[in-house]
């Protein structure tokens, strides 16, 4: 099993995308979870999705490996550029990131 198989429940699975719109390409999310984020030649940092390849989609989304939980919240809480959004999958609600309540 891969970590980006390792997820929650399906009633607590929670995805994760950023907007690259708002991204400053920094590269704090890369440095807490390598194996979530990336950056990719254009300097803008985007999800990866199983076998680590990037996804480039506009709103592309991946799972959020619980062993992962941790640093990917930690990087939508340290983005400078508010531009990581980490959701339930079951309602879509943002629980952390720009547009969390």
């Amino acid at each position: 099993m891969t970590v980006q198989q390792e997820t929650r429940s399906d009633d607590e699975a929670l995805e994760v995308w950023i907007d690259q719109d708002l991204c400053t390409g920094d590269g704090i999310c890369a440095q807490y979870a390598p194996e979530v984020f990336e950056l990719d030649i254009d300097g803008l940092a985007y999800v990866k999705g199983a076998d680590d390849e990037l996804l480039q989609a506009k709103g592309a989304v991946t799972p959020v490996p619980l062993p992962l939980l941790t640093d990917v919240v930690d990087s939508a809480k340290e983005c400078p550029g508010d531009c990581i959004h980490v959701r339930r999958v079951s309602d879509k609600i943002e629980l952390y990131g720009p547009d969390a309540e």
